[in-house]
């Protein structure tokens, strides 16, 4: 059992009889208060899908629920749902756009090492890698010397997701993104 301070986010927990994967985490340190930070967190029931937003004390101690993941890959859209495919036994996993739609940003064909979250043999959550490689496909014309700079453009990735790149990247540039920080890592390797 885990302190409400060590839990992270795409982790499923046990609270008041359901299961509940966690989709957001913000820490607060309240001033006037002996010690310890909040931790309020947005929370979606693996079943009903009815999100709910709860604050735990820093010590507060949460129940891990039973949840298996398996790696996948992205296979297609077939509509509203987004459809992956186990690389061990092809198994076949649908997750509604919905309730991946902070993930759908880094998702293309070319996603790997992504994982399914399964709770009790149904797919609740979609599990990023650390990074993931995008091309660009819109920003402004890169500036010779830029690299020598800090400044930076925004750039649309072919997902739709919009980040800041360094000036001397391009239209057509695959790059390397970080996927909890959504920042640009550098260029992908050819």
């Amino acid at each position: 059992m885990p302190k409400a301070s060590d839990v992270k986010k795409n982790t499923a927990i046990e609270y008041n009889n359901s299961v509940y994967i966690i989709r957001g985490i913000e820490r607060s340190v309240p001033q006037g208060r002996a010690g310890g930070s909040l931790y309020r967190m947005r929370m979606y029931d693996v079943v009903s899908g009815l999100k709910v937003d709860e604050t735990f004390k820093d010590s507060d101690m949460l129940t891990l629920a039973d949840l298996i993941r398996r790696k996948v890959t992205f296979s297609y859209i077939d509509g509203d749902e987004y459809v992956f495919m186990d690389i061990e036994d092809y198994t076949q996993f649908n997750l509604n756009k919905e309730s991946i739609e902070e993930e759908v940003l880094f998702i293309d064909e070319s996603t790997v090492d992504a994982s399914i979250i399964l709770v009790d043999g149904v797919p609740v959550s979609l599990e990023l890698p650390p990074s993931v490689e995008l091309v660009i496909t819109e920003t402004d014309p890169s500036i010779k010397g830029g690299s020598a700079t800090a400044r930076t453009k925004p750039a649309v990735l072919s997902t739709g997701l919009i980040i800041q790149v360094p000036e001397h990247i391009s239209t057509g540039d695959k790059i390397k993104i970080n996927t909890e920080e959504r920042k640009f890592m550098g260029r992908a390797d050819k």
